[in-house]
């Protein structure tokens, strides 16, 4: 049996392919390639007036890569509505490498010293593939893809892969691409140099901001 490496994973990614487990208790992993694929477009996404409000008032304060292990862990962990998860402990090792390398990024949202949202995934070039979110208070898991997708404008990406959508992303704007055009923006996206650690001063005025792509 090969063991999975970090290098492996980078590649399959750059190659339109994710690995998965099918529950957090099974050790396997298993490479996803579906026929529709999952995209947020960074200038689509809809932020709803009383979001705007949440992040005017700047109800969480957000970090990035201050907390990537506990993400993962509050990724990985039952919730309510979730009582499973797809993140096994070799994913949690293995983005824990990734992160150790720079390519793995969080962003954290917190009440005072309580993590309550936040999210993680692999940045390759131009492009960012959203692993998974998590949420412990109201629209916190919201705020933390408002200045994800504030980051990445900042940053010059192009592509913001979800892998699949969801009734919650899918009010934020997520929408469903056959493989052969996602193969295509991936492509695209992986020759551009992003900035995922550049300063965002002000995250709605780079949400507002059109990029052209």
């Amino acid at each position: 049996m090969i063991s999975i490496t970090p290098e492996i994973v980078v590649r399959a990614y750059a190659s339109g392919v994710f690995p998965m487990a099918k529950a957090h208790d099974d050790p396997r992993l298993y490479w996803i390639d579906p026929e529709r694929r999952g995209i947020l477009p960074l200038d689509g996404l809809h932020v709803s007036r009383s979001l705007r409000k949440v992040l005017r008032r700047k109800k969480y304060a957000v970090t990035t890569d201050k907390a990537f292990v506990d993400v993962v862990k509050q990724c990985a962990a039952p919730a309510p509505g979730r009582e499973e998860t797809w993140i096994n402990p070799e994913i949690e090792d293995l983005f824990t490498d990734l992160f150790d390398l720079g390519l793995a990024h969080s962003i954290e949202c917190w009440d005072g010293d309580v993590l309550v949202g936040g999210l993680y995934g692999l940045a390759l070039g131009g492009a960012f593939f959203g692993e998974s979110m998590f949420s412990r208070r109201d629209n916190a898991s919201k705020v933390a893809i408002c200045h994800l997708v504030a980051r990445l404008k900042k940053g010059g990406f192009r592509l913001l892969d979800t892998q699949f959508t969801t009734k919650h992303l899918c009010t934020l704007g997520a929408l469903e691409i056959p493989r052969h055009d996602y193969l295509r923006r991936l492509a695209e996206s992986l020759k551009v140099h992003g900035n995922f650690l550049v300063e965002v001063p002000e995250v709605l005025a780079e949400l507002d901001r059109e990029t052209g792509w």
